[in-house]
Protein backbone atom coordinates (compact mmCIF):
# COMPACT_ATOMS: atom_id res chain seq x y z
CA UNK A 1 0.00 0.00 0.00
CA UNK A 2 1.40 3.51 -0.53
CA UNK A 3 3.11 2.44 -2.57
CA UNK A 4 2.81 -0.85 -0.75
CA UNK A 5 -0.49 -2.37 0.31
CA UNK A 6 -0.01 -3.04 3.44
CA UNK A 7 1.30 0.37 4.67
CA UNK A 8 -2.05 2.04 3.88
CA UNK A 9 -4.09 -0.26 4.24
CA UNK A 10 -3.79 -2.78 5.04
CA UNK A 11 -4.28 -4.49 6.05
CA UNK A 12 -6.81 -4.99 5.23
CA UNK A 13 -9.59 -6.46 3.43
CA UNK A 14 -11.18 -9.74 2.57
CA UNK A 15 -13.29 -12.75 3.60
CA UNK A 16 -13.54 -16.09 2.78
CA UNK A 17 -15.90 -16.88 5.45
CA UNK A 18 -17.46 -20.04 5.19
CA UNK A 19 -16.77 -22.99 3.18
CA UNK A 20 -14.64 -21.88 0.05
CA UNK A 21 -12.27 -24.14 -2.03
CA UNK A 22 -8.75 -22.22 -1.67
CA UNK A 23 -5.57 -22.56 -0.81
CA UNK A 24 -6.41 -20.33 2.42
CA UNK A 25 -7.34 -22.16 5.46
CA UNK A 26 -10.82 -21.40 6.67
CA UNK A 27 -12.18 -22.05 10.09
CA UNK A 28 -15.71 -21.50 11.87
CA UNK A 29 -15.50 -22.56 15.46
CA UNK A 30 -18.04 -22.63 18.79
CA UNK A 31 -15.80 -22.68 21.66
CA UNK A 32 -17.71 -21.37 24.84
CA UNK A 33 -20.47 -19.80 23.32
CA UNK A 34 -18.20 -17.93 21.00
CA UNK A 35 -18.78 -18.28 17.47
CA UNK A 36 -15.13 -17.41 15.55
CA UNK A 37 -14.18 -17.48 12.10
CA UNK A 38 -10.42 -17.88 10.64
CA UNK A 39 -9.72 -17.06 6.93
CA UNK A 40 -7.18 -15.78 4.89
CA UNK A 41 -7.38 -13.71 1.74
CA UNK A 42 -4.78 -11.59 -0.37
CA UNK A 43 -4.53 -8.13 -1.01
CA UNK A 44 -3.35 -6.47 -4.24
CA UNK A 45 -2.30 -3.09 -4.81
CA UNK A 46 -1.11 -1.04 -8.02
CA UNK A 47 0.17 2.18 -7.31
CA UNK A 48 -1.95 4.58 -9.51
CA UNK A 49 -4.89 2.15 -10.47
CA UNK A 50 -5.94 0.94 -7.12
CA UNK A 51 -3.65 3.10 -4.73
CA UNK A 52 -2.59 6.53 -4.88
CA UNK A 53 -0.54 9.71 -3.12
CA UNK A 54 -2.84 12.08 -2.20
CA UNK A 55 -0.37 13.97 -0.29
CA UNK A 56 3.27 13.42 -0.59
CA UNK A 57 5.14 13.81 2.55
CA UNK A 58 7.58 15.83 4.02
CA UNK A 59 10.59 14.12 5.27
CA UNK A 60 12.71 10.83 5.14
CA UNK A 61 13.36 8.48 2.10
CA UNK A 62 11.80 8.70 -1.17
CA UNK A 63 8.85 7.25 -2.39
CA UNK A 64 9.56 3.24 -3.31
CA UNK A 65 7.63 0.05 -3.22
CA UNK A 66 8.14 -0.51 0.68
CA UNK A 67 8.87 3.44 1.92
CA UNK A 68 7.08 7.08 2.01
CA UNK A 69 8.17 10.48 3.17
CA UNK A 70 7.07 10.88 6.76
CA UNK A 71 3.42 12.71 6.76
CA UNK A 72 2.16 10.92 3.01
CA UNK A 73 -1.29 11.01 2.80
CA UNK A 74 -2.24 7.70 0.59
CA UNK A 75 -5.50 6.66 -0.32
CA UNK A 76 -6.71 2.70 -1.24
CA UNK A 77 -9.55 0.70 -3.00
CA UNK A 78 -7.72 -2.77 -3.55
CA UNK A 79 -9.57 -6.04 -4.59
CA UNK A 80 -8.77 -9.16 -1.88
CA UNK A 81 -8.62 -12.48 -3.53
CA UNK A 82 -8.67 -16.30 -2.02
CA UNK A 83 -4.89 -17.37 -3.70
CA UNK A 84 -1.93 -14.73 -3.90
CA UNK A 85 -2.43 -14.85 -7.91
CA UNK A 86 -4.43 -11.61 -8.86
CA UNK A 87 -6.10 -13.04 -11.20
CA UNK A 88 -8.06 -15.72 -9.10
CA UNK A 89 -11.69 -14.98 -7.53
CA UNK A 90 -12.16 -12.03 -5.66
CA UNK A 91 -14.01 -12.42 -2.16
CA UNK A 92 -13.56 -8.67 -0.94
CA UNK A 93 -12.60 -5.05 -1.30
CA UNK A 94 -10.20 -3.39 1.06
CA UNK A 95 -10.89 0.53 0.73
CA UNK A 96 -8.95 3.07 3.38
CA UNK A 97 -6.41 5.46 3.58
CA UNK A 98 -3.11 5.79 5.14
CA UNK A 99 -0.55 8.43 6.48
CA UNK A 100 2.86 7.78 7.28
CA UNK A 101 3.91 7.95 10.55
CA UNK A 102 7.64 6.35 10.77
CA UNK A 103 10.27 8.80 9.88
CA UNK A 104 11.92 5.59 8.54
CA UNK A 105 8.90 5.70 6.23
CA UNK A 106 7.99 2.21 6.97
CA UNK A 107 5.18 2.46 9.43
CA UNK A 108 1.90 4.21 9.01
CA UNK A 109 -1.48 4.40 10.59
CA UNK A 110 -4.26 2.80 8.18
CA UNK A 111 -7.67 3.11 8.41
CA UNK A 112 -9.55 0.45 6.45
CA UNK A 113 -12.98 -0.83 5.53
CA UNK A 114 -13.19 -4.46 4.63
CA UNK A 115 -16.14 -5.42 2.70
CA UNK A 116 -16.73 -8.93 1.92
CA UNK A 117 -18.82 -11.24 -0.39
CA UNK A 118 -18.74 -14.62 0.98
CA UNK A 119 -20.80 -18.05 0.33
CA UNK A 120 -22.61 -17.81 3.48
CA UNK A 121 -21.57 -13.97 5.00
CA UNK A 122 -21.40 -10.30 3.42
CA UNK A 123 -21.15 -7.11 5.30
CA UNK A 124 -18.26 -5.35 6.11
CA UNK A 125 -15.42 -5.10 8.82
CA UNK A 126 -13.80 -1.94 9.84
CA UNK A 127 -10.00 -1.42 11.30
CA UNK A 128 -7.68 0.66 12.31
CA UNK A 129 -4.13 0.33 13.95
CA UNK A 130 -0.14 0.65 12.42
CA UNK A 131 1.15 -1.11 9.87
CA UNK A 132 4.48 -1.75 8.60
CA UNK A 133 5.40 -2.03 5.02
CA UNK A 134 7.99 -5.36 4.89
CA UNK A 135 6.62 -6.92 8.50
CA UNK A 136 3.81 -8.71 9.25
CA UNK A 137 0.92 -6.46 11.08
CA UNK A 138 -2.14 -7.02 13.44
CA UNK A 139 -5.07 -4.66 13.32
CA UNK A 140 -8.13 -4.63 15.32
CA UNK A 141 -11.64 -5.21 14.50
CA UNK A 142 -13.55 -2.25 15.27
CA UNK A 143 -16.85 -3.16 13.83
CA UNK A 144 -19.18 -4.32 11.56
CA UNK A 145 -22.21 -4.41 9.06
CA UNK A 146 -24.41 -7.27 8.00
CA UNK A 147 -23.26 -10.37 9.17
CA UNK A 148 -20.48 -8.92 10.92
CA UNK A 149 -22.21 -6.77 13.35
CA UNK A 150 -20.57 -6.84 16.98
CA UNK A 151 -18.09 -8.44 15.81
CA UNK A 152 -14.38 -8.29 17.23
CA UNK A 153 -11.26 -9.59 16.56
CA UNK A 154 -8.02 -8.97 14.65
CA UNK A 155 -6.53 -9.06 10.84
CA UNK A 156 -3.14 -10.22 10.38
CA UNK A 157 -1.37 -8.44 7.19
CA UNK A 158 2.21 -10.16 5.95
CA UNK A 159 3.71 -8.79 2.63
CA UNK A 160 3.92 -11.41 0.23
CA UNK A 161 5.46 -9.76 -2.99
CA UNK A 162 6.91 -6.21 -2.92
CA UNK A 163 8.23 -6.16 -6.43
CA UNK A 164 7.07 -4.11 -9.30
CA UNK A 165 3.70 -2.35 -9.77
CA UNK A 166 1.53 -4.32 -7.69
CA UNK A 167 2.37 -5.61 -4.69
CA UNK A 168 0.19 -8.24 -2.82
CA UNK A 169 0.07 -8.66 0.79
CA UNK A 170 -1.92 -11.75 2.67
CA UNK A 171 -4.41 -10.88 4.88
CA UNK A 172 -5.35 -13.17 8.15
CA UNK A 173 -8.89 -12.99 9.43
CA UNK A 174 -9.95 -13.44 12.78
CA UNK A 175 -12.96 -12.93 13.70
CA UNK A 176 -14.87 -13.74 16.86
CA UNK A 177 -19.11 -12.84 17.95
CA UNK A 178 -19.86 -12.49 21.26
CA UNK A 179 -22.50 -14.52 22.63
CA UNK A 180 -25.02 -11.93 22.34
CA UNK A 181 -24.61 -11.33 18.89
CA UNK A 182 -24.96 -14.65 17.94
CA UNK A 183 -28.54 -15.25 19.69
CA UNK A 184 -29.19 -11.94 18.07
CA UNK A 185 -28.69 -12.90 14.42
CA UNK A 186 -30.38 -16.45 14.84
CA UNK A 187 -33.68 -14.49 16.40
CA UNK A 188 -33.85 -11.86 13.08
CA UNK A 189 -33.25 -15.09 10.78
Amino acid sequence: MAPSVQIYFLPLVLFALFPIKTTSTSHHHHHNHIKSLHFALYQHETINKTGYIIVNGVAGPGTSQTTTPFGTLFAFEDPMTVTANRSSKVLAIAEGTSITSGLDGLRSISIAKITLRLKHHSGSISIVGGTHNIKPSDHPVVGGTGDFIFVQGYVRSSPVNLKGLTVTYKIEFHLYWPPFATQLHASVN
